[in-house]
């Protein structure tokens, strides 16, 4: 079975280090600052995540979720959702992956690391479960990333119609500084709003004058242009 970690390191391309770099925002000052790159791009990780997760220890996740580089972190996390999604009938081995996941939120550390790891982890394992953990993560999450987590991980409620926390918790982080933060909750209140146009325009009636205009932008994209013009002015 081929390795996980060996895989990636074959895989990169030093060319595509620079536009990686920036486009993950490294530079002073952004929100990468530090990350380092192998030059691969997502589509290319999950190939090799496809062709290895079923030969991947959790010995070989932690070394990948430890490393300087993206890419790596990046397969750990897509192997832990495969391993998670096709673990349906050993809970024990699900609550290893969350237990995992859990302990290792300090190395999920830029918005595609949350984005494609939250919710096909914490959103299915609470789907029929307490949700208290990702209003902790909203008000009390020691970065952007894990604040990020909390509102990102009730996507896969809204895909089952359940839309009640994805307004709480959008409310608890209305009127966070940073505009990863504002996108996201723009983001996930457009995805419930797909689901319910009704329990989006209420959401937004109290709030849209003083939101960030950045989650409003998000939150409305799919509105008639009048509609959103409307909004956008007031």
């Amino acid at each position: 079975m081929e390795n996980l970690k060996s895989a990636i390191f074959a895989a990169a391309d030093p060319a595509q280090v620079p536009g990686l770099s920036r486009f993950f925002k490294t530079g002073p000052g952004e929100y990468g600052f530090g990350d380092k790159f192998l030059g691969i791009k997502v589509p290319v990780t999950r190939s090799i995540v496809k062709r290895c997760w079923q030969g991947t220890s959790f010995q070989e996740l932690e070394e990948c979720i430890a490393s300087e580089y993206h890419e790596l972190r990046l397969a750990a996390l897509l192997a832990l959702v495969q391993i998670f999604a096709h673990a349906k009938k050993d809970p024990a081995l699900q609550r290893r992956c969350i237990d995992f996941y859990l302990s290792h939120t300090d190395r999920i550390n830029n918005w595609d690391l949350v984005d494609l790891s939250c919710y096909p982890l914490l959103g299915e394992w609470l789907l029929d479960k307490d949700r208290t953990l990702l209003y902790d993560f909203a008000r009390n999450g020691k970065t952007i990333w894990e604040q990020r987590i909390g509102i990102v991980s009730t996507m896969t409620f809204v895909r089952h119609g359940q839309l009640d926390d994805t307004f709480a918790i959008a409310d608890i982080l209305l009127h966070h500084p940073h505009d990863l933060i504002q996108k996201a909750v723009g983001w996930l209140l457009r995805e419930a709003g797909k689901r319910d146009k009704a329990a989006l325009t209420a959401f937004l009636e109290s709030r849209f004058r003083s939101m960030p205009r950045t989650a409003l932008r998000y939150a409305i994209e799919r509105f008639p242009e009048a509609e959103r013009q409307a909004y956008l002015k007031g």
